[in-house]
């Protein structure tokens, strides 16, 4: 008897409770004073959805989708197919373009299902409130979140049109497997856009957000398709179909064809994601490289906000990566790289435009591990001595080629270097120490202008690991604390074309949907070299393959030139070079230095080098 009047009491309080909620609802319409605490506490008019980034090549092609929890392809609602609308809204909400945001009926049925239950089983919900649900808040079964969802969905409703919350509401649901969004979920399981879908692959897609778990097509394809035969049969009695229509649809054999997010070139897009942190924080004032530990954590915080939010806004990130160029600086590092242990990098760069069109981070990279193009600070051996000995000379003194320079034992202050092999020299021409890298000249040079001066020709490269205890005679023959990364020292010798430096870059812009361009870099070229330095270092690079320490890099061209550099015990090997068109860096040896001697008789960074230049002809 008490569980019969329990059960009466809980039937007549339903249409109490629907009624009310329906009056509050309306309330809300005429209720100023909450109209104005509900504008100030929730607004609506910045309703956005975190939506994919691309990275795009030179060419415009994609080469890598970005995006974190949320798999999502932005859709107009205009270019969404009027098939897919309709399906949504008579399977969802009827009476979707009648009400106010809420659908006193099915509130009242179900609260009736509820009640019977005990137990919150069916929710009622119009589009607005799913809308307001997946913007704003979680999918917890509780009248205190069904409370919050009302107030959101008279929001919505108060400040967007009905297009506008059907858009986002079809850009904001969820298909399983990551995938947000209609055009996201026809990509992800039939590998095409929403548009090229047919009527029966659109009532399949539209089966899965009901129940994503339940209809994940991937894990149970038998449940999706029941459900997607129920809904055109909904499609059916809504007059939306006829029955020949439908025994049409659900005979058609639906076809899974999973597709994977884009991710190509990790060697060059982990670069490029790493640059984008650097664009951002060069537009909005913040320094990367501030001494203040506080302050500098502060800015990286601020950046790392900035480039979430701005890769979360679908956003084009458009680079110069020459993928052809990418693939055959891959393939001939490898082939050089069959030695346990070595890893190497290739830098190429197109010099006129200081673009940086192909880059590797190691042996067999992979995306986000440590990256030695740009992660790896080496010894640069003999690399160095253009830019700190040979073009500062020239630059200050207008030494010939010819000019003879004492090659004999050098020994100052306790430093006293050797040359390769211990090697004994008396006079050479300045172009022979060059070509043949003999350190004793090298040193004496550095003397002659002094230390300072000579480092104070670097100082337009920014070399981040150079401090003034490198400022020694010992820095002529690559002795530094901690070295260059190769990108850093290849990117210094692109100011031999013209005598200008500007940073090299992997990023052309950053733009949004509509090609607004939102990021660009705005560096100026400061002149390093006068115009009778570059000519003769040009000279001097052209002897090195010609008759001096690269003679295996060269092959037939307009121009070649370069510099090796091995350092001590053979731990690392360089070579940087260039062509008419392009400024190449080549390094190898071991993450932990160790003597690669051996392995270098081959000279697998000439011939690496080689094979690069001779593809990108």
């Amino acid at each position: 008897m008490r569980t019969f009047f329990g059960y009466l009491l809980t039937l007549l309080l339903v249409p109490f409770f629907a009624l009310l909620t329906i009056l509050t609802y309306d309330e809300l319409n005429t209720y100023q004073p909450l109209q104005k605490f509900l504008d100030k506490n929730i607004v609506i008019n910045h309703a956005s959805l975190p939506v994919n980034s691309v990275v795009t090549s030179s060419d415009g092609s994609i080469i890598s989708e970005i995006y974190n929890e949320q798999n999502r392809v932005y859709l107009p609602l205009e270019k969404i197919p009027s098939f897919m609308k309709q399906l949504f809204i008579i399977t969802e909400d009827q009476h979707f373009y009648e009400h106010k945001g809420v659908d006193a009926l099915a509130i009242t049925r179900a609260i009736l299902v509820n009640s019977q239950s005990q137990e919150l089983e069916q929710g009622g919900s119009t589009i607005t409130q799913q809308l307001a649900r997946n913007l704003f808040l979680n999918h917890e079964k509780t009248y205190n979140r069904k409370l919050s969802e009302l107030l959101y969905s008279y929001q919505l409703e108060r400040n967007l049109s009905k297009e506008e919350i059907l858009e986002l509401y079809l850009n904001a649901i969820y298909f399983q497997n990551g995938a947000y969004g209609i055009e996201a979920a026809s990509q992800k399981y039939f590998n095409k856009s929403v548009s090229k879908l047919s009527e029966a692959e659109m009532a399949f897609i539209a089966a899965i957000p009901n129940n994503p778990n339940l209809y994940n097509p991937i894990k149970h394809f038998e449940a999706t398709k029941e459900r997607q035969e129920r809904l055109l049969e909904q499609m059916v009695t809504a007059g939306k179909l006829n029955p020949s229509q439908f025994k049409e649809l659900i005979q058609e054999k639906i076809l899974i064809r999973i597709d994977h997010r884009i991710d190509l070139y990790p060697d060059y897009v982990t670069y490029v994601e790493e640059e984008l942190r650097e664009l951002v924080a060069q537009q909005e004032g913040l320094s990367l490289l501030e001494p203040d530990t506080v302050l500098l954590k502060k800015n990286q915080d601020i950046v790392e906000r900035k480039v979430k939010d701005l890769l979360e806004s679908g956003v084009i990130i458009n680079t110069a990566l020459d993928t052809e160029l990418q693939l055959q600086a891959k393939r001939s590092m490898e082939n050089e790289l069959s030695a346990t242990g070595v890893q190497g990098v290739a830098v190429v760069i197109q010099h006129h435009t200081r673009e940086l069109v192909s880059l590797t981070g190691g042996k067999y990279y992979k995306k986000y591990s440590f990256h030695r193009g740009f992660q790896s600070f080496r010894q640069p051996g003999s690399a160095i001595k253009p830019l700190l000995v040979y073009a500062p000379y020239i630059d200050q003194t207008d030494a010939s080629l010819n000019e003879s320079i004492d090659a004999s034992n050098f020994c100052e202050k306790g430093y006293c270097p050797n040359n390769y092999g211990r090697a004994i020299y008396h006079h050479v021409t300045l172009e022979k120490a060059f070509a043949k890298s003999i350190n004793t000249p090298a040193v004496r040079l550095l003397n002659k202008i002094g230390v300072q001066k000579g480092f104070s020709y670097l100082e337009p490269f920014h070399f981040t690991k150079v401090s003034n205890q490198d400022h020694g005679l010992a820095a002529a023959v690559g002795g530094f604390t901690y070295g260059m990364s190769p990108i850093q020292l290849t990117s210094a010798y692109t100011s031999f074309q013209d005598g200008t430096y500007a940073p090299v870059r992997t990023i052309r812009s950053v733009t949004d949907q509509q090609g607004n361009i939102l990021y660009q870099w705005k560096d100026k070229p400061v002149r390093v070299w006068k115009d009778s330095t570059v000519d003769k270092m040009r000279k001097l690079f052209q002897s090195v393959v010609q008759e001096g320490t690269a003679q295996k890099a060269y092959f037939p061209s307009s121009y070649i030139g370069g510099k090796t550099g091995t350092t001590n015990d053979v731990k690392d090997l360089w070579f940087i070079g260039m062509d008419a068109m392009y400024t190449t860096g080549v390094w190898i040896g071991k993450d932990q230095p160790a003597s690669i001697e051996a392995f270098s008789q081959s000279s697998p960074h000439l011939i690496a080098w080689k094979k690069i230049m001779q593809a990108a002809q």
